[in-house]
């Protein structure tokens, strides 16, 4: 078999056969075709598309590409959950420990952040101590005893996924929809869970910027998922102001402690208790999400859900006090508050301004190589909607020094817009799709 026959005959829009694709991803891994024959592929699939049989065989090849890991020795269906990534997305932290309080196993593998969208492992290793490199063992055997592990995904899984997304990122092909099913769901299906919840976000501080892209991208993850053996849900939420209003690794740490103790409401909330009730019900422990989300809810009321957090942190070389005492966290040495120049209401936020704002204090990576800030970040104390007077306080601002807390206070500043008339705000979960 003959790259060059293959990318030919991908230019020329021709349906490629599970031989030709199986091929691709085995000679990109084992390094017998060269860069620019990977890179000439994956533009001409971007270009002509793929269909679902080509995505499907696509994305078990991926799969495949590595170790899978089998979780037959967990009890119970495994779920587990993935984000397109957000702003203030701190929805693991909460359901993780909820879900796993019900009983259901929550079989985790999360990723660091890049750019404006915070990752799930910085936030995590902002705690003092906590482990986030996990072997196979220990994962299963933390799943069996607390019920849930969160951990870095193995070097070992989907090499071809961290090439084809190399290669993705330098040479214009990452918005395409069949290639992003591929990347996420590999990763997925490679983790072994029996079910994965979806939130993809959608909005302005989101990837898919439309509803109606983010809906074709949850189609056909669900429908590529099942062909593969895995039952697929998915809700689509709006990015069209931070979810949560903590922003940073360490603040959103403290965040996510509060909504468990049961001291705050709002968006990451309801967002938070809606994936775990999707995650309850393909798990067979609830029919009705509004079943799954009253026993969420219930556990956050009688603290169950803080204690499966606690548990995580200990189980995980953590220091469990900082569920009780914020200040054994990250801290800056310098903060700012950032004040309305007008009276109004608060009717847009460009989020993606505001997650980059949150880069520029040292929270963020714009490269991989970048250090983290973990105690940096902003809190937004507005949101869209809100009335408010010239002079009031919409964000604050942490940091290492006052040029950076400048810069970042004048991104947020910029990413809020205030007028006269309150206008219609936008709902928080546009679509659930089964």
């Amino acid at each position: 078999m003959n790259i060059v026959d293959i990318i030919i005959k991908k230019r020329d829009g021709g349906v490629l056969s599970k031989e030709e694709i199986d091929f691709f991803v085995s000679s990109s891994v084992n390094g017998t075709i060269e860069d620019y024959q990977i890179s000439s592929l994956l533009m001409a699939m971007f270009i002509k598309g793929l269909n679902y049989e080509e995505t499907s065989l696509l994305t078990d090849a991926m799969t495949h590409s590595g170790e899978v890991y089998n979780l037959d020795e967990i009890k119970g269906i495994k779920v587990d959950k993935h984000s397109t990534g957000g702003v203030g997305d701190t929805t693991t932290l909460i359901l993780a420990p909820l879900v796993a309080s019900l009983g259901v196993p929550v079989f985790k593998m999360s990723g660091r952040g890049l750019g404006f969208s915070g990752g799930t492992l910085d936030k995590l290793e902002s705690i003092p101590g906590f482990n986030i490199t996990v072997s196979k063992e220990d994962a299963i055997k933390f799943t069996n005893e607390n019920g849930l592990v969160v951990m870095s995904q193995s070097e070992n899984l989907t090499p071809a996924d961290k090439i084809f997304y190399a290669m993705r990122d330098v040479t214009g092909t990452v918005d395409s929809i069949p290639l992003i099913v591929g990347s996420i769901m590999s990763k997925k299906l490679a983790a072994g869970a029996d079910s994965i919840v979806l939130d993809i976000k959608c909005g302005s501080g989101a990837f898919m910027k439309t509803y109606e892209d983010a809906k074709e991208l949850g189609q056909t993850m669900i429908t590529i998922g099942e062909k593969l053996g895995r039952k697929i849900s998915a809700i689509i939420s709006s990015m069209d102001q931070p979810l949560g209003t903590y922003i940073g690794n360490s603040l959103e740490v403290i965040e996510a402690i509060e909504v468990l103790k049961g001291n705050k409401k709002g968006d990451l909330l309801d967002v938070s208790l809606l994936l775990g009730a999707c995650m309850l019900k393909n798990a067979d422990r609830v029919s009705t999400l509004e079943e799954g989300k009253a026993l969420l809810s219930e556990n956050i009321t009688n603290g169950k859900g803080l204690e499966k957090l606690r548990q995580l942190i200990i189980q995980q070389g953590g220091n469990p006090d900082v569920i009780d005492n914020y200040s054994l966290m990250p801290q800056t040495n310098c903060s700012m508050k950032v004040l309305s120049t007008q009276k109004g209401y608060v009717n847009k936020m460009n989020t993606e301004l505001i997650g980059k704002a949150s880069v520029e204090t040292g929270a963020g990576r714009y490269k991989k190589t970048d250090t983290l800030d973990y105690g940096a970040g902003l809190i937004m104390k507005v949101r869209l909607g809100d009335e408010v007077e010239e002079g009031q306080e919409i964000a604050e601002i942490f940091s290492a020094t006052e040029a950076k807390c400048k810069v970042a206070a004048d991104l947020v500043l910029s990413a809020v817009t205030i007028e006269e008339k309150k206008a219609k705000l936008p709902p928080l979960v546009l679509d659930i799709l089964e």
